[in-house]
């Protein structure tokens, strides 16, 4: 309750900005710095679960600003604590990882490196997703926070996680005692760098914010045979085209137009050879939603589909489609709780003024940003933005149109690294400011 006590107080406070000129100058000042620890971050990219040089370097620098630390917090998370005085709890999240993409920015700092997958595979790693923005930010946002603790009364937890990109590293920390080794949040904030924003313009979405993520595989059984006497098989490939046509109807004949989904057939791989009818296709999906009711839908339409096309096409029982839902793969829908939104909306609004702060729409992407909220929606409040990172000229070459620009995940994403850091870091620092006030 202590989260709506504060939120009450300053509802009913007049609305005034966090004090501008201290805190951009102080973010200004130490952006040389700053930037110098992105370069290295963003050339020294590590992938889910191997973040261990990127720990070290947020560790290091929280310890440096006064944090109580603790590395290895689901595997490589870093959890570091400021204790100052009475107040709320509040956790501020930065993502770790890196993705396995060869990187043609043509940055003098860009990415050489290379990892391995789980299955062993040699690849190249890149920041195409900008994480190495939120991790400086991450360690700007707790230099200043603690340099301004006479600013401000409470419990700052901030946290370094790692293998967002695979949808893991959110519930492995929390399943090695986030909420119970460490201070609980009544907050929990996070922000991520957008490719669809001009630079240093801050984005974002009451309610849904991100969408909930399914994988789905579907192995379509047949009976193979000679490709010139059809007749005497049953073609799985046939019946696989049938499904995947047959699923569109999930989005467009079964889901409320009003709500939002989507089924995407992202991998059909059967047959070897041009005359063979083979025994099987297999089917990759990924499937998005926002409320738990969609969702539902969606995955009981897959397997009702999958099997009464199966039926259709005269299979026996023995060779119905077998559809398996990926539990690993899984990602709940973030969500942006309506009094925490409400706050910094108009916090954000009145510190950067209302040209550089805009409502979006929610985004169908995944982020496991989710599971803080999830593991305790009864006093978790969760709060979501995005940070635009588009360089001012590229922007103004495309005139605004996103779809001409590179996306996040792109091996050609660079953003405007400065414009994103001292942009985060001062509505990050603002955030916190505003949530654990003074008594």
């Amino acid at each position: 309750m202590r989260v709506r006590a504060v939120l009450a107080l300053l509802a009913m406070a007049a609305s005034s900005p966090v004090a501008a000129d201290p805190l951009a100058d102080a973010v200004r000042q130490d952006l040389p710095s700053l930037i110098a620890i992105y370069r290295d971050l963003h050339a020294h990219p590590e992938l889910s679960f191997n973040e261990v040089r990127s720990a070290a370097i947020l560790a290091a620098e929280a310890r440096k600003a006064g944090f109580e630390v603790t590395e290895k917090v689901g595997r490589t998370g870093v959890v570091a604590v400021l204790r100052n005085g009475p107040g709320p709890v509040v956790l501020l999240r930065a993502d770790m990882d890196a993705l396995p993409v060869a990187e043609t920015t043509g940055l003098s700092f860009a990415s050489k490196a290379r990892g391995k997958l789980p299955n062993g595979e040699d690849v190249p790693v890149m920041h195409a997703c900008g994480h190495d923005t939120h991790m400086t930010s991450w360690i700007a946002t707790a230099r200043r926070m603690a340099a301004m603790k006479d600013r401000w009364s409470g419990t700052l937890v901030m946290i370094a996680q790692p293998a967002e990109e695979i949808g893991a590293g959110a519930r492995a920390m929390l399943a090695d005692g986030l909420y119970t080794r460490f201070p609980k949040p009544d907050i929990a904030i996070a922000f991520h760098d957008s490719a669809a924003l001009p630079a240093g313009t801050i984005g974002y979405a009451q309610g849904y914010t991100m969408a909930n993520v399914d994988s789905v595989d579907i192995l379509v059984k047949g009976v193979g045979g000679h490709g010139a006497y059809p007749s005497l098989a049953k073609d799985p490939i046939v019946l696989a085209a049938r499904i995947v046509t047959t699923l569109q109807t999930l989005v467009s004949r079964e889901t409320d137009p009003l709500e939002s989904a989507v089924v995407t057939v992202g991998s059909i791989h059967g047959g070897f050879k041009h005359n063979i009818i083979p025994d099987d296709v297999r089917l990759q999906l990924t499937v998005r939603s926002y409320t738990p009711e969609v969702r539902k839908t969606l995955l009981d339409g897959i397997a009702r589909i999958a099997r009464g096309e199966a039926i259709g096409a005269g299979m026996p029982e023995d060779r119905m489609p077998v559809v398996t839902l990926r539990p690993d793969d899984r990602i709940a829908a973030s969500f942006n709780t309506e009094a925490l939104t409400t706050t910094l909306g108009e916090t954000f609004t009145a510190r950067f003024g209302a040209d550089r702060v805009v409502r979006i729409k929610p985004q169908m992407g995944g982020e496991d940003f989710s599971e803080y909220w999830l593991a305790d929606t009864g006093s978790v409040q969760s709060f979501l933005f995005w940070v635009g990172g588009v360089p001012a000229d590229k922007w103004q070459a495309a005139g605004g149109d996103v779809a001409r620009l590179p996306s996040i995940h792109s091996p050609l994403w660079a953003p405007d690294a400065e414009a994103v850091i001292e942009t985060a870091t001062i509505a990050m620092t603002t955030a916190a400011l505003r949530m654990m006030p003074k008594p």
